[in-house]
């Protein structure tokens, strides 16, 4: 996500917390909190379901392109629409999950950030592997974490899913992190050419502003951002499946 590293898959404190932004939906937390009544929970569990359909049409798309071309280059441009689309509507829960509204904003912005900012404004880099990369990361987590939600409104959550939202985070945040951190490198140069969104002296605002130092800012602010969430979210994996593993054991 640009500032991405909230990226994939950042540490939701919903159900124990786990990998992925918190969802909508997302019932959490040691608070006795009353839950949404039956229109809201209609309206989140219509939310996720469409979610989850739009990523698995996405998962699609880039198989389907696959076997169509032979080749794993330029897959983007076959998921470009629907990617925009629905990671652009992930903008709607902030402020109807339960989690921090400035975490889920950061969180979203980054990736929305990500694909507008950066891959959509510099077409150069839509053919870096490195898309690819991230996005396969996304998709895969997403159809996961907008299941989950689902399935918890509906009080019938698969093992299985909650299982895979609290483990594959453990290569998929890595791989989404390390694609995102790629593509905004191999827009650089692009940016720096074309001078793409930088403000420069003198002019009646008195202002000036750098793009390409911007980008550079980004892509440091990984370093002390990804290990604290990482870490988080391994914490929360240990909460959450050991506690289901202790409560199978008294069923």
């Amino acid at each position: 996500m640009a500032a991405a590293v909230a990226t994939a898959t950042a540490a939701a404190k919903g159900n124990g917390g786990g990998s992925g932004r918190a969802g909508a939906g997302d019932a959490s937390g040691t608070r006795k909190k009353k839950g949404p009544g039956p229109l809201a929970t209609a309206y989140l569990v219509i939310y996720n379901v469409v979610m989850t359909a739009g990523w698995l049409v996405i998962a699609v798309g880039l198989v389907r392109a696959y076997l169509a071309k032979g080749s794993y280059h330029s897959l983007y441009y076959s998921i470009e629409k629907p990617l925009k689309f629905f990671q652009t509507g992930a903008l709607l829960e902030v402020g109807i999950v339960p989690s921090s509204v400035v975490l889920t904003s950061f969180q979203v912005m980054s990736r929305v950030f990500l694909i507008w900012a950066v891959t959509h404004s510099v077409k150069e880099v839509q053919t870096e592997d490195s898309v690819l990369l991230f996005v396969i990361a996304w998709t895969i987590t997403e159809i996961i974490r907008y299941s989950f939600y689902t399935f918890s409104l509906l009080n019938h959550l698969p093992y299985l899913i909650k299982w895979a939202r609290y483990t594959l985070f453990i290569v998929l945040y890595p791989m989404g992190v390390s694609g995102e951190l790629l593509t905004i490198y191999a827009a650089l140069p692009f940016v720096r050419q074309a001078g793409l969104y930088s403000i420069s002296l003198p002019n009646k605002y008195n202002f000036s502003f750098d793009y390409y130092a911007f980008l550079i800012l980004i892509m440091i602010s990984y370093i002390p951002i990804f290990p604290q969430l990482y870490f988080h979210m391994i914490h929360q994996r240990r909460k959450v499946l050991s506690h289901t593993e202790e409560h199978k054991k008294f069923e």
